[in-house]
């Protein structure tokens, strides 16, 4: 068993079912929906089970979230959604290659917090534009349950590379808030990320 640590960036989004969300914005919600760059740090073990393959556990603290942008006529509304995360994924590791591993994995992650900045403009009443920021942790689901996939390297010094895509599988938004829409939202990370095993 080899202990270490990580950090990396995030490039975050949703994706899934907008449901009616797309009738209240006369189109395609999604359209709508631009990524947000955060960040991942945490500690992982690597266990090896033969020359071939591992178990990895690791345990992750991760910025998350999305950025929308709609237009209403003259209105137009902008938010920068920062979603906070504990994950704890666990990751099967195949080496084809020396130091090359594959792996792919389950991941339960715990909301820590939900933070929206927003900016609202009405380019016909500009005295009604408005900006702010606030918690809308009540509005997101405490657990999210994800896949994981993707590819490492290590260098013998104990340095290593990884990039690895995070696919959400449940929904990202508390059905019991949003009383008038009908949506399944679901995390989307990409992550890029250098560690060192001691």
């Amino acid at each position: 068993m080899s202990f270490g640590a990580k950090a990396g960036m995030n490039i975050a989004t949703i994706g899934g079912d907008f449901g009616n969300y797309d009738d209240y914005w006369e189109g395609d919600a999604s359209d709508n929906v631009k990524s947000r760059v955060g960040f991942h740090i945490g500690a992982l073990a690597e266990i090896m089970i033969n020359e071939k393959f591992a178990v990895q556990p690791e345990i992750l603290f991760s910025s998350q979230g999305f950025k929308t942008e709609y237009s209403f006529g003259s209105e137009r509304v902008e938010s920068n959604v920062n979603l906070s995360y504990i994950n704890v994924p666990i990751m099967a590791k195949f080496f084809p290659i020396e130091n090359l591993a594959i792996e792919a994995g389950p991941q339960v992650g715990f909301l820590v917090s939900a933070k929206e900045d927003y900016e609202y403009t009405d380019s016909d009443f500009p005295e009604y534009d408005e900006s702010g920021d606030e918690d809308v942790k009540d509005s997101v689901n405490g657990i999210d349950f994800a896949l994981g996939a993707g590819a490492s390297y290590k260098l013998d010094m104990g340095v290593f590379f990884s990039a690895r895509y995070v696919l959400g599988l449940s929904a990202v938004d508390d059905d019991a808030y949003y009383d008038d829409y009908s949506f399944s939202r679901k995390n989307r990370v990409f992550q890029l990320s250098v560690g060192y095993m001691f």
